[in-house]
């Protein structure tokens, strides 16, 4: 079964993504949100180096929210920084220490840091210990470090790590 459907999860999620993005639900559209779900894990098979595996999924549900409400408002947070005053933003570079080992992991920390107005992962140095990480205003780099810790990397950890 494994070898037919390489990864269960990804499927429907990637079937969803299509039929979001076409914004139809007509037969064909989920027909081929199906077989491009089926598809695409199936033929980059060789490029995904280690089974994912879950280990706590109703963190991972409540990760997800948190970084949806996070994203919400960081775009608030950002229009009012960029429309107020400018010129007393304090952008900064920030190296975060990792406590993550799981490359899925770490991707995922930088790609929601990311995804989250105001910050952007610039670069995991060569040993896979530290994010550098660009914030639009850091006026405490280490609450920004505590709070990236605390709300992001700390429930990744749970996910996808045996601790």
């Amino acid at each position: 079964m494994r070898r037919l459907l390489p990864h269960p999860i990804v499927t429907p999620v990637l079937a969803v993504i299509w039929l979001l993005l076409v914004n139809s639900t007509g037969a064909g559209h989920i027909l081929l949100g199906i077989l491009l779900g089926w598809a695409i894990p199936f033929f980059t098979l060789q490029f995904w180096p280690d089974k994912v595996t879950i280990y706590k999924p109703l963190t991972l549900l409540r990760f997800t929210a948190i970084v949806f409400i996070d994203i919400l408002l960081a775009n608030f947070i950002v229009a009012r920084l960029i429309l107020g005053s400018p010129s007393r933003l304090k952008p900064a570079f920030v190296a975060i220490p990792l406590a993550l080992k799981s490359d899925i992991a770490i991707s995922l920390l930088a790609n929601t840091i990311s995804l989250t107005p105001g910050t952007v992962s610039a670069l995991l140095t060569a040993d896979h210990q530290h994010l550098v990480v660009h914030a639009l205003d850091v006026d405490d780099a280490a609450s920004l470090i505590a709070a990236i810790k605390e709300r992001y990397e700390k429930p990744l950890k749970e996910i996808f790590e045996k601790c």
